[in-house]
């Protein structure tokens, strides 16, 4: 049954022991794959050369900017990153390589509601398709609803990035709708499709992306031997 007030109205649940949540600030997130260090301009020549290890731009058609054509462009794109607080942004490093190999932010950070988004998502062709793309991930996660104890993550999407839709609903994030002509981007008319993950969701997620990262769960070739779904709760899982 809801709690009601006094006028019989309904109400959500009481929150009375609710405290303002810090904000999320500059550290390094380290993992098994990965690690997400606050960006510097010292990321910037490695995620220039990753960008540029293919020939077209298809990994920015959904991002607000084109990519950097010169190194110049980079280093300028690179430090206006570096002093936002919101977005916040951190490259991802490969624990393997030791190099920038993509960069994501959380951005309308809301400490007061415990509420929060990933967004800025751009992963280079060296991390596509490889564990750290889910690593980096579940890091942020951690950090959001372990760490700073937060209620809320969300992710968006323009609803016509096939690729961003199914990584989230592949991560647990579960489907809110979408806001109609919410944006023009680049000359086009955005819908965007809203997600989110809730803390009382995280647990479940959590042990499922655990599961799959873990050593246990890689062949002798370094693959996945079951794919994510396959640890998920029922009402998270999905074909992929």
């Amino acid at each position: 049954m809801p709690e009601l007030n006094h006028y019989g109205q309904s109400l959500g649940p009481s929150l009375s022991d609710w405290k303002l949540r810090e904000r999320p600030s500059k550290k390094v997130l380290s993992g098994k794959y990965c690690r997400l260090e606050p960006i510097t301009l010292t990321h910037s020549q490695q995620l220039f050369e990753a960008w540029h290890s293919i020939d077209d731009e298809r990994d920015w058609t959904y991002l607000p900017i084109n990519r950097p054509i010169t190194q110049r462009q980079s280093d300028h794109f690179i430090t206006s990153l570096a002093s936002s607080s919101d977005p916040l942004f951190f490259a991802v490093i490969s624990q393997l390589t030791e190099k920038a190999v993509g960069f994501v932010a959380l951005q309308r950070i809301d400490p007061e509601n415990g509420a929060v988004e990933i967004g800025w998502i751009n992963w280079t062709p060296q991390m596509k398709r490889t564990p750290s793309s889910t690593e980096a991930i579940a890091l942020l996660l951690s950090y959001i609803f372990d760490t700073l104890e937060y209620r809320r993550c969300a992710w968006k999407c323009d609803s016509h990035h096939e690729d961003a839709i199914k990584a989230a609903e592949r991560l647990g994030f579960q489907y809110e709708g979408t806001l109609r002509q919410i944006q023009v981007s680049k000359g086009h008319s955005r819908d965007t499709r809203w997600y989110s993950i809730l803390d009382k969701e995280w647990p479940a997620l959590r042990n499922a992306m655990n599961l799959w990262l873990s050593p246990a769960n890689v062949d002798e070739r370094g693959r996945q031997k079951q794919r994510l779904g396959e640890f998920m709760p029922a009402q998270f899982s999905v074909d992929s």
